[in-house]
């Protein structure tokens, strides 16, 4: 492993599905996106999009603990969204601005294998557990030093030939997590939220930084719930296994960092 000062720097954004499925906020993001120097690469999920598109087709999008039940036609479902429409609309709008991205999912250059998850004690499905030390690194390494920006979704796969639909958060820490041992990684979580707050309905609450214990009290409490439980576990996780850098910010203030910046702590 090279010395921190001697690796070369990537940054790795992940934005949420509520900017994504508003097109002019993807719009002026993907600009933002384009102007981040550097190395870098993008993830992304669908969940806004991919619930409307079930309950279009009847069937009711399930949730628990901020993740997706993932029965056989919610998979299909999603992979159409995830791997389909949204990854290549990204794709596009970026070749538009200048930014030359390659749109994957996990199955892809088998980038993100992952086993299906356990039905016990809860079954969420054909859902996907990844491993830091099986992400394809080389083959990110190819295309980041190619110049090319990875615009990856959702989606990974068991090795048996089933795809396997995984928490966008849990990607993004997983790829920090992964190339944290040849670059300096940098992980942004960019949603519709000015971070996180003590109050989500009050955007002046904003906690500009916050360690782990300092979380879990929260969690405890009830101020942290639902789909950000899955973001802080993930973001915790990767700033303990190698990863520089977390923040969790609006879309809007990508190039500008401010948001809640998560540290260890004593």
């Amino acid at each position: 492993m090279l010395p921190e000062k001697d690796k070369p720097a990537v940054s790795i954004v992940k934005i949420g599905g509520n900017v994504v499925d508003n097109p002019e906020t993807l719009k002026a993001f993907l600009s933002d996106f384009e102007k981040l120097p550097g190395r870098k690469l993008l993830v992304h999920g669908g969940g806004v999009m991919a619930s409307k598109l079930s309950r279009q087709l009847g069937l009711e999008p399930k949730m628990l603990q901020g993740r997706r039940i993932t029965d056989a036609e919610t998979l299909k479902i999603v992979t159409m969204v995830y791997a389909g429409w949204i990854n290549k609309s990204i794709v596009a709008l970026l070749q538009k601005l200048g930014c030359n991205a390659i749109g994957l999912s996990g199955a892809d250059g088998n980038i993100i294998p992952a086993k299906k998850r356990s039905p016990h004690p809860i079954d969420f499905g054909f859902a996907g557990d990844p491993e830091p030390e099986r992400i394809g690194t080389e083959v990110l390494a190819r295309l980041l030093e190619s110049g090319l920006t990875p615009v990856i979704c959702a989606i990974t796969h068991d090795e048996a030939g089933s795809l396997l639909n995984t928490n966008a958060d849990t990607i993004a820490y997983l790829m920090g997590t992964a190339l944290s041992s040849t670059y300096t990684t940098r992980l942004y979580y960019c949603f519709e939220k000015e971070g996180v707050l003590k109050d989500v309905n009050d955007a002046n609450t904003l906690i500009p930084s916050i360690d782990k214990p300092e979380y879990l009290t929260y969690r405890a409490a009830g101020v942290i719930a639902d789909g950000m439980i899955p973001k802080m576990d993930n973001s915790f996780k990767s700033i303990e296994q190698g990863v520089s850098e977390v923040i969790i910010l609006h879309a809007k203030n990508l190039l500008n960092g401010k948001g809640t910046r998560l540290v260890k702590g004593e």
